[in-house]
């Protein structure tokens, strides 16, 4: 990926860690301190999704999505506070999702990681502030990424499929609009965003409200479905749909 990234290797490099594993997390944050000295940005992108339904699921796979979507990014933020001091213009920039605030029903655990991420990144952004950090949030709703897909072709939220979804480039692009114009949030769909937020006004209603949408939700899963067949990321093999990885290609 590094590689395919203008410029290639001499502007880009790429480290693993697994930010489930405070350790590798330390040493991560050591590699950085010893061979560039300072964090200017820090985009917490971390997470992950299960179509299982919440009375089906292990409770290790309930601990582990947690972990991944919540815990992680603000131990990842908390161990980066040193080198963000270092830096002159320090930001921190999350990925949180349209699910922190409004509840998906067949996705319990992704929304409640995200209304708790969501939360939590609003807190400390209102303590950074002023302590010399700017921090903000990015709300994005279904975006087409390897996750989406995954959860399309597994029997996922069909209500995440009301419009086609946006690309990465949307979502990055308003993470790069954060760096110049900083907020507390930030929505690549504001209209998008009006709809939720205006919904929850009247949490008690969402029983009947919801039902409404269902339709259409389906039949843009289904499309969705569709266009990635065509775009050949999923194919069919003993009746199972499964996912076609893209590989990056080099310059």
């Amino acid at each position: 990926m590094a590689a395919s990234l203008p410029g290639g290797r001499g502007r880009h490099e790429a480290r693993a860690a697994d930010l489930t594993v405070r350790a590798e997390v330390e040493d991560l944050m050591a590699a950085l301190a010893a061979d560039h000295g300072r964090i200017d940005v820090l985009v917490n992108n971390m997470g992950m999704t299960s179509a299982e339904r919440f009375d089906e699921r292990s409770v290790e796979s309930i601990e582990r999505e947690l972990v991944v979507n919540l815990h992680a990014p603000l131990v990842f933020t908390r161990l980066a506070i040193p080198l963000l001091r270092r830096a002159p213009d320090p930001r921190v920039v999350s990925t949180v999702s349209l699910g922190g605030i409004f509840p998906l029903g067949e996705t319990p655990i992704y929304t409640s990681s995200k209304f708790g991420l969501r939360g939590a990144m609003l807190s400390i952004a209102l303590d950074l502030r002023h302590k010399g950090i700017v921090a903000g949030s990015v709300l994005p709703s279904a975006t087409d990424t390897r996750m989406l897909r995954q959860e399309a072709i597994d029997g996922g939220n069909a209500l995440q499929f009301l419009d086609p979804p946006q690309t990465a480039d949307q979502v990055a692009r308003t993470m790069v609009g954060l760096l110049d114009r900083p907020r507390l949030e930030a929505y690549p769909r504001p209209s998008e965003s009006w709809l939720v937020r205006g919904v929850m006004l009247v949490p008690n209603a969402l029983p009947r409200l919801m039902p409404l949408f269902a339709g259409r939700g389906e039949r843009g899963l289904a499309a969705y479905l569709s266009d990635l067949r065509r775009r050949g990321l999923v194919r069919e093999r003993d009746g199972v749909l499964e996912l076609v990885d893209e590989v990056p290609v080099e310059p």
